[in-house]
């Protein structure tokens, strides 16, 4: 008993040695990112951390809150004021066009799916309502509404992966199912109206009866909320291109990470991309800049990013083509309460 015990003693120093030194090393090389001699490496590092929704927290061991918002200054997006004008859309309804496509779409630190929906009246909001503390998987979602594919929706209360809640305003088939600004700065309603526009409208402090207005006489039929805040809290956007017009950048613009973005042609198609980070596949991510390009590239007239990180995620017909970077949600996605997802086949 002796020897075993000893044994089991020898096994745990090795294994809290390794541990220990493992940290050690990580400590190092965050202090590098942050405290070394190239700027714009610490400028990614330092951007891309406050993007996550969990470990924010990092950067604040090794920068002061002076340091990391002039950071956060220098690298963002510049305010983009303009409204949506719809009549620079006209919804076409040429049906010798193909309905879905889905591409792939490559930067230097990225690798992404875009899908392509000829006819903007598919795309409707998937939802978990009545709210409850669990959300679900995207697939779920997808398979739950009748739909061949989609993508992760709005901004949600993410901790310990439940996903049961949303943060904002949902909309769904012209029904307001959630409705609480709840103080949170920034907050922009993303989504489609009656007539198959992409809408992206500020709603930073607007009342619940003002919500109810809104959607009323915008005709918001689907649509989620997403955040536009610089600060040493959040690091999150929303406008990308208005109008034909690309969102101006400060520095870098933003950090790299996972992310999902909506757009709309001229011609009312519309665009879904999501892109893989973190690591995944050894990819940093697509940064404020990579959005921008890609979806001009793509001919988006508006385009706005979605919810990102760990919950972007794209299903189509059966099958994940980009999911969590979460190992354990390698074939699968984080539990999340909406989704924008396109129905199946005419």
């Amino acid at each position: 008993m002796k020897k075993v015990l000893i044994i089991i003693g020898k096994i745990l120093s090795f294994v809290g040695i390794t541990v220990a030194g493992v940290l050690i090393a990580l400590l190092l090389i965050i202090n590098m990112f942050c405290n070394g001699s190239s700027e714009k490496a610490r400028d990614v590092f330092v951007t891309t951390m406050l993007e996550t929704g969990q470990v924010k927290f990092i950067v604040h061991w090794f920068l002061s809150d002076k340091e990391i918002k002039e950071i956060v200054k220098n690298n963002s997006l510049k305010d983009m004021d303009a409204e949506v004008d719809t009549n620079l859309i006209t919804v076409s309804n040429n049906e010798n066009q193909k309905d879905i496509e889905i591409e792939e779409v490559n930067g230097g630190s990225f690798r992404g799916k875009m899908m392509i929906i000829k006819d903007p009246s598919r795309v409707f909001l998937a939802t978990t309502y009545p709210w409850s503390e669990y959300g679900q998987e995207l697939d779920k979602l997808v398979k739950k509404s009748g739909a061949i594919g989609g993508v992760n929706g709005g901004l949600y209360v993410s901790t310990a992966n439940k996903g049961g809640y949303p943060i904002g305003v949902v909309v769904s088939k012209g029904e307001i199912q959630y409705n609480n600004t709840g103080g949170y700065p920034g907050l922009y309603l993303i989504g489609l109206d009656n007539n198959n526009l992409l809408r992206i409208i500020e709603i930073t402090g607007k009342s619940k009866s003002a919500i109810e207005k809104l959607v009323k006489e915008e005709g918001i039929r689907d649509a989620v909320t997403f955040q536009d805040e610089y600060s040493d809290k959040n690091n999150h956007f929303v406008k990308l291109i208005i109008n034909g017009e690309k969102r101006e950048l400060n520095g870098l613009g933003s950090g790299a990470n996972p992310r999902t973005v909506i757009g709309q042609r001229k011609d009312g198609t519309i665009l879904l991309l999501v892109t893989d980070g973190r690591g995944d596949g050894g990819h940093l991510g697509a940064t404020a800049s990579d959005l921008i390009k890609v979806m001009s590239d793509y001919d988006a007239v508006n385009a706005a990013n979605l919810d990102g990180g760990s919950s972007t995620s794209m299903y189509y017909n059966g099958e994940y083509l980009k999911t969590s970077v979460t190992m354990y949600y390698s074939n699968s996605s984080w539990k999340i309460p909406t989704a924008f997802v396109v129905g199946g086949e005419k």
